[in-house]
């Protein structure tokens, strides 16, 4: 099937590794122009090597700390006008310590806020007039399956990540006349590095106990989701907008 993403010119946060960077190899591999960027230049440059190697399009990659709104629009910015245009934005961000909600303080919950909401809106709020003026665009917000089924210590993600989804809901009304569409998504557990940090030497026992529970039977990969981002930013998905697409493998049992 032809995603029709040959020649657009696509943002990816938080693409150095992990979801972020698989989303980028799935887009560059179906002939986008992918602009990356994260925080350690180290990573990222091995990241740009990657993405090189995965498709035929051009390559953008720039160091950016998304809490700082400037510089994430400063991004925005310079893709746009390296590219020409800009087409796609996937808004992705990092994650929050875990732990019940009254563990944590007040100062804690505006941080998990700065760190899992407002790079969402900075970046898209920034990348609008573009992909207005482009007459066809897409934005894909990627969060977590707790804003649909919050896991036990998840109460700062939660908190956060749910304000993606009322963000979200606004802009299809505001750019939906201009031809973009807005969808979120919201993966369950996928095999990134983040689990290798969070559960250290116990991840393999962990991970085993999060598949059993499943109803696929095992934990989903990176490229899983960069696959369904590149649906949803194709023109197949031209009449898909507003949705919350979950993809944690039949772990979300509630209904709606």
């Amino acid at each position: 099937m032809n995603l029709g993403l040959a020649g657009r010119a696509a943002l990816v946060a938080a693409s150095s590794s992990g979801i972020g960077l698989a989303v980028a190899k799935v887009l560059a591999a179906e002939g986008a122009d992918v602009s990356i960027c994260g925080r350690d230049p180290g990573r990222l440059a091995a990241a740009h090597e990657e993405l090189d190697a995965s498709g035929t399009g051009r390559v953008l990659s720039r160091v950016v700390d998304l809490r700082d709104e400037e510089a994430a629009a400063g991004w925005v910015r310079h893709t746009a006008a390296a590219f020409g245009a800009l087409h796609v934005v996937v808004t992705n961000s990092g994650g929050v310590p875990f732990g019940p909600v009254e563990d944590f303080e007040v100062a804690q919950y505006r941080e998990a806020v700065n760190d899992n909401l407002l790079p969402h809106i900075a970046l898209s709020l920034a990348a609008a007039p573009h992909l207005s003026r482009s007459g066809w665009g897409r934005i894909v917000m990627i969060t977590s399956e707790s804003v649909r089924q919050p896991h036990p210590g998840s109460g700062l993600s939660s908190v956060a990540r749910l304000g993606v989804l009322g963000f979200a809901k606004g802009l299809v009304e505001a750019l939906g006349p201009s031809g973009v569409t807005v969808n979120v998504l919201a993966p369950g557990f996928h095999r990134t590095p983040i689990l290798d940090i969070q559960y250290g030497d116990q991840v393999e026992e962990r991970l085993a106990e999060v598949a059993a529970g499943l109803p696929l039977g095992r934990i989903g990969r990176a490229e899983d989701l960069g696959a369904l981002v590149a649906f949803l930013a194709s023109e197949q998905a031209a009449f898909v907008t507003g949705s919350v697409l979950v993809a944690d493998g039949g772990n979300t049992r509630g209904i709606g």
